[in-house]
């Protein structure tokens, strides 16, 4: 797997490059070729986190990072999967997926191949699949590894199952990413929301996608950050996730508990954070750990909704007080910051950059910021040196550029 970067090599690895080790990787480790290879991309999310499971708006992008997967049909209903990356080769049967099994990375990747037949998406001549896949989306960095994993296979059993349903314009995408969320949710038992694969499957390069995770409904907003002079830098703390597990499962709990007492299907579809506390209130629950994730869901979509504002507008550099906003939300109202988010956060800002928050999961993994372009070295030299001086991990990174959905590559 390549790592994040902060020498003169910003960009992913190139696309034939990548490809080519997939399918050298499935030759190795079941003789012949692969019928073809496909990839998904990590992603981003510039603005909207925690607030997919609510209900909420999010801005993500499609990383130029991708996990390649080099794919072969069977006829014996066995799936036999192998990763140049991570763990041991896992082989079983399609029949015997279930939750909590397997476990680990095949989880991502058999749960897909079940969620997809349990969606009526695959013809009735799949018969189990060789799989190897190879990666270049930074696992724990908060950059959506496993649903690039998930969309890699998704978009390639479409094309080789479901009549080429894998193309970028099939109606068959959005079933994609009900069953990657499925994967997520019932076999590897992570409950997750659905921003990852829509943006794995639905993005477009130059772009960011608003999503409404109400309705799943989408809109492609330009977003071309060298164009205004300006970068992306993803810091990767290189720090352990802390408790993400236990501490995901809380907010999401929370928000879920919010709804059902307000009688809303959706938290992040509230405009008020008042007239939620009152309607709280007057249920008789002013519990200030849960009137505060009831305020971090309100106003981080409509962070997202007035970042998507300033995008169709082209005012990019105005985004800098929502990302910072969007931090201090993340950090004193969901409580999911860490010294080492902090460090990169402090030291970002500092340095000039316009604004900057953490990502992903928290507790560990990634930051990004909004730099000027010209001052990308100044911020990562600033970063690396705050790292040092906090007696921190070293960080590394990238620079994140809107890139292109799921496809054959």
């Amino acid at each position: 797997m390549s790592e994040l970067v902060s020498g003169p090599t910003w960009h992913p690895p190139s696309t034939a490059a990548s490809a080519k080790t997939a399918s050298a990787l499935f030759t190795a480790a079941f003789g012949g070729e692969p019928s073809g290879v496909w990839a998904a991309p990590g992603r981003v999310n510039l603005i909207g986190e925690h607030v997919d499971y609510a209900g909420g708006v999010c801005l993500p992008f499609a990383l130029g990072h991708r996990t390649w997967a080099a794919v072969r049909p069977r006829s014996d209903g066995q799936l036999r999967l192998v990763s140049g990356q991570l763990d041991e080769p896992w082989t079983g049967a399609l029949a015997d997926v279930a939750p909590g099994h397997p476990a680990g990375w095949a989880a991502y990747l058999a749960g897909t191949a079940w969620a997809l037949g349990e969606e009526g998406l695959l013809s009735r001549g799949f018969g189990g699949i060789d799989a190897a896949v190879h990666s270049d989306v930074p696992v724990g960095a908060g950059l959506s590894s496993s649903a690039a994993l998930e969309c890699s296979l998704g978009v390639a059993l479409l094309d080789l199952f479901g009549g080429g349903a894998g193309a970028l314009d099939s109606p068959a995408r959005s079933g994609l990413v009900r069953a990657g969320v499925r994967a997520e949710n019932e076999i590897a038992l992570a409950s997750t929301g659905g921003m990852d694969q829509a943006t794995a499957v639905h993005a477009r390069a130059g772009y960011c996608l608003r999503l409404d995770c109400a309705t799943f409904e989408t809109r492609q907003l330009p977003f071309a950050p060298a164009g205004h002079g300006l970068a992306i830098l993803v810091v990767n703390t290189n720090a352990p996730h802390r408790l993400v597990d236990s501490q995901y499962q809380d907010r999401r709990a929370a928000v879920d508990r919010a709804a059902a007492l307000l009688g809303v299907p959706a938290l992040g579809r509230l405009e008020s954070v008042a007239e939620a506390r009152s309607g709280l209130a007057a249920v008789g629950e002013e519990d200030p750990v849960l009137l505060r994730r009831v305020r971090h869901v309100i106003t981080e979509s409509a962070r997202a909704r007035a970042a998507a504002d300033l995008l169709e507008a082209g005012r990019v550099a105005e985004l800098g007080p929502l990302l910072d906003a969007s931090h201090t939300s993340l950090r004193d109202d969901y409580a999911l910051s860490c010294p080492e988010l902090e460090s990169a956060v402090d030291a970002s800002r500092a340095a000039g950059a316009l604004g900057a928050r953490l990502v992903g999961g928290g507790f560990g993994g990634s930051a990004i910021a909004l730099v000027g372009a010209s001052a990308v070295g100044q911020v990562v030299t600033e970063v690396r040196a705050e790292a040092a001086r906090r007696g921190l991990t070293e960080p590394s990174f990238l620079l994140a550029e809107p890139s292109a959905a799921a496809g054959r590559g």
